[in-house]
């Protein structure tokens, strides 16, 4: 039988705590997820936008090197016309942001 602080300990070492930059690249791969769904959705692909135009200045204020170039080439992806590469690259660059930020978070960075 595990201890419960144990296993908890596991979980919480397995994801970092969301900061603002955190939760900043979850609402947009959530967002790039719905997008694949309902691609012309202007409202969205402006929150998108928004969100990758915020990642690259706070990354960037943080000294990332790698983030901003991201959010740059996934900025140029949205401004082509919507299809389902577009949607994959941008659900692809989210999952690559995310990991930079996770490796970061944890020191691996």
């Amino acid at each position: 039988m595990t201890p419960p602080d144990e296993s908890s300990g596991q979980r919480r070492s397995s994801q970092p705590l969301l900061d603002a930059l955190g939760k900043l690249i979850v609402e947009g791969k959530d967002a790039a997820t719905y997008l694949w769904q309902v691609p012309d959705d202007a409202a969205t692909r402006g929150r998108v936008q928004q969100i990758l135009e915020d990642v690259r200045e706070q990354s960037a204020k943080k000294g990332r090197r790698e983030m901003p170039k991201l959010c740059e080439e996934l900025l140029t992806a949205l401004r082509a016309t919507p299809s389902p590469q577009q949607m994959d690259i941008l659900q692809d660059g989210f999952d690559r942001l995310y990991k930079l930020w996770e490796a970061a978070k944890t020191g691996l960075g």
